[in-house]
């Protein structure tokens, strides 16, 4: 038998995850195997933070639009309009944006190969060898195996490579999200201004999320998402179409997939395997924001393997994890307690956006979103916030 191909790296799933650690893994001199399923998009709102723009190098032509506002939408239909203060958030369209990174990753020096990845199994010298069926023309039960040093598990928040190599990676808990990419109607044709995001804090249209309208330039996300088992997403979606009037827009296509709540406790298998995005659970609570993180945890699956490349210890497979919750754990945690507080019920989400009026809230969340840290520039609005969280919770705050 001839001998299988050997890479430093083989990473599993080429989303901005996937696609960052194999650039960053190219450009240290790593040889690398990028496998990707051809032609699927993941359902997203797009939102891409300035941190992102300046740390990952994204190019202006990427950006489809770029936000100066969101309106929140409480469950009686009260609407808060929450402006950023001399800035803008940008938005992507995903099926162009990840193929952009993957070729991105292509012209470091990655190997790009589309395909399905399948397992991982041992050689005589206990090297991983991973099998994958490739993508053709024509249907076939093929498989092919590569040998692999190391292996990225960057394949979403289900991922075969943790399910089979990382103990606790089917464990975590998930919401699943929906959403439909509509032609952009024309100004004033229906509830929609083309620089604005929309979030819909209604059980109806989601009974422990959030339902969106986020603007793509030519075109719009309509989604939403929830881990309530039997919710009719689809229909959610249509409800929330009819009573803006972009039901009359042409639908150009629609995804689904889980999003993990919160980050797995272990991101590796001790030896040769890490994982990265989705699979390692990094999207944040509350607002299901994914994409900066993605890039983040790529980045830093990179640095710990090549440093497992260059120093043969596997403990610093650890690093990933240890370095992303050194930076992000206390935002993260804080989010999940917001989701949890306010997310409950109706009453609530009405309590939650009626506190998104008040200026130190909106000062404070444009902040923290475009920078990805917390801002303690201000403690004293910190703890006034705090007090308002508490009356509005206890009702002694009426929403306004």
């Amino acid at each position: 038998m001839p001998a299988l191909e050997t890479y430093d790296t083989v990473v599993v799933g080429g989303g901005p995850a996937g696609a960052t650690a194999a650039t960053d893994l190219a450009r240290k001199g790593r040889s690398v195997l990028l496998l990707d399923k051809a032609g699927r998009i993941k359902p997203c709102g797009g939102a891409i933070p300035p941190r992102a723009i300046r740390d990952y190098d994204i190019p202006d032509h990427m950006l489809v639009a770029k936000i100066t506002g969101a309106r929140m939408i409480a469950p009686s239909a009260r609407q808060v309009e929450m402006p950023i203060d001399g800035g803008y958030v940008s938005m992507v369209d995903r099926g162009p944006f990840d193929e952009w990174l993957r070729s991105r990753a292509e012209a470091a020096g990655a190997t790009r190969r589309n395909g399905t990845f399948e397992r991982i199994e041992r050689d005589d010298g206990g090297m991983a060898v991973v099998h994958y069926r490739p993508r053709t023309e024509k249907k076939t039960d093929m498989t092919v195996c590569v040998r692999a040093r190391t292996v990225i598990g960057a394949d979403g928040a289900l991922s075969m490579v943790g399910r089979q190599a990382v103990p606790g990676a089917d464990k975590v808990p998930h919401v699943f999200a929906y959403h439909e990419i509509v032609r952009a109607p024309e100004p004033g044709a229906a509830d929609f201004i083309a620089d604005r995001c929309d979030v819909y804090y209604q059980g109806p249209l989601s009974p422990d999320f959030y339902a969106w309208i986020f603007p793509h330039g030519p075109t719009v996300s309509i989604g939403t998402g929830s881990m309530k088992k039997g919710f009719a997403l689809r229909e959610a979606v249509a409800n929330l179409r009819r009573t803006t009037g972009l039901d009359q827009c042409e639908t150009l296509r629609h995804e689904g997939a889980p999003i993990p709540l919160h980050p797995l406790k272990r991101w590796d298998n001790g030896r040769d395997v890490l994982l990265a995005g989705d699979a390692a659970g990094v999207v944040a609570p509350a607002s299901g924001e994914g994409i900066y993180y993605a890039l983040t945890g790529g980045r830093l699956a990179a640095d710990a393997i090549d440093e497992v490349l260059r120093t043969g210890d596997a403990r610093n497979l650890g690093l990933a994890r240890k370095q992303f919750m050194k930076a992000h754990g206390r935002v993260f945690f804080i989010l999940g307690l917001l989701q949890r507080f306010w997310y409950r019920n109706d009453w609530t989400r009405e309590r939650f956006v009626a506190m998104c009026r008040d200026p130190d809230v909106q000062r404070l969340t444009w902040q923290a979103y475009m920078n990805k840290e917390l801002v303690r520039a201000k403690p004293a609005a910190h703890v006034k916030i705090f007090f308002k969280d508490v009356a509005s919770l206890c009702g002694l705050a009426s929403p306004r």
